[in-house]
């Protein structure tokens, strides 16, 4: 299977993207015929530094998004300097640029919330006023429709950043995802986690996705990272965030999961002060595939959207 070599994978710099890109770097390596001591020659990995990776005072709404984490590993996609490029598929917006596409989606990680405190075992059992450091505005109206006495600060940065500023008590407790803190070996950490059933993370958390240009989407190597249950799962999600037009302006969570023979969808849209949420659930036959799956998704996120309105909405 060495259709392509080398297979150059664009990266961001975070530790946590390496890792994550060091992981795939070493299954496309396999799915290319290569023996891991090879990786580096069959499948380098290129490091591309985005705005979302330079810009670290400020919430993503403020900047431009979610694309900021993306646009510039895309624009090296599109002109040929690397041939895929890794993403945490909870970054990507809905829609690909032309010319490009998500061609696999590999098995997702954990895809809850993992609360970190060193006062607390869980959210319930914080003080009064305590304070929660998240730039996220899903995880804030979420946890403020838990507790609104919560003090929610912001808080970017990486994984480690975020670490060093819980422990140097400039909060109380913070939010991470458990995919990252897993790939990263920092696993035992979290004193807790969020049901997703309950508070569902954001659209695609724990899945990566794999991008490439349109013309490489059906090339050997890239069917054997794919992971069908995980692709239908994060197509109904994602059909949600499209309909509820997500974007870090948006306080939307979505999670799906196989129970039996089905796929259970919970969606939900919260204000940003978590004063209003609006649910949704629904199933559909898994047998009927991505497409049934992601309109499932448009049509609990429509509803919701229909219900929540401008509420849902951060004000400009």
């Amino acid at each position: 299977m060495r259709a392509q070599q080398p297979v150059r994978i664009g990266a961001r710099g975070s530790k946590l993207s390496l890792a994550q890109a060091g992981q795939m770097q070493r299954r496309i390596a396999a799915a290319l015929g290569a023996p891991p001591e090879d990786a580096d020659q069959v499948a380098p990995l290129v490091v591309i530094t985005t705005t979302g990776d330079r810009v670290q005072d400020r919430r993503l709404l403020e900047i431009g998004g979610k694309g900021l984490f993306t646009k510039e590993i895309e624009e090296a996609l599109l002109d040929g300097q690397i041939d895929c490029a890794i993403h945490s598929l909870k970054d990507m917006p809905v829609a690909s640029p032309e010319g490009l596409v998500l061609a696999a989606i590999p098995e997702r990680e954990d895809p809850r919330d993992a609360f970190l405190s060193l006062i607390a075992e869980r959210l319930e059992d914080l003080p009064q006023g305590a304070r929660l450091g998240t730039a996220s505005l899903r995880r804030q109206a979420q946890c403020l429709n838990l507790r609104p006495d919560l003090d929610v600060r912001m808080l970017r940065g990486n994984v480690d950043t975020r670490l060093e500023k819980l422990r140097a008590g400039e909060a109380d407790a913070i939010l991470l995802a458990a995919s990252g803190l897993n790939r990263l070996g920092l696993g035992d950490l979290p004193r807790s986690f969020i049901d997703p059933r309950h508070s569902p993370p954001a659209p695609g958390q724990g899945a990566l996705a794999i991008q490439t240009r349109e013309a490489d989407r059906d090339l050997p190597w890239l069917a054997a990272l794919r992971h069908a249950p995980t692709a239908l799962a994060v197509s109904s999600e994602r059909g949600a965030m499209a309909a509820l037009e997500g974007s870090c302006r948006t306080a939307i969570g979505a999670y799906a999961l196989i129970e039996g023979d089905d796929l259970v969808l919970t969606v939900e849209a919260l204000s940003p002060d978590g004063v209003h949420r609006f649910r949704g659930e629904g199933r559909v036959t898994a047998s009927a595939g991505p497409v049934a799956a992601a309109a499932l998704g448009l049509e609990l996120g429509r509803r919701i959207q229909s219900d929540g309105g401008a509420l849902i909405l951060l004000p400009d």
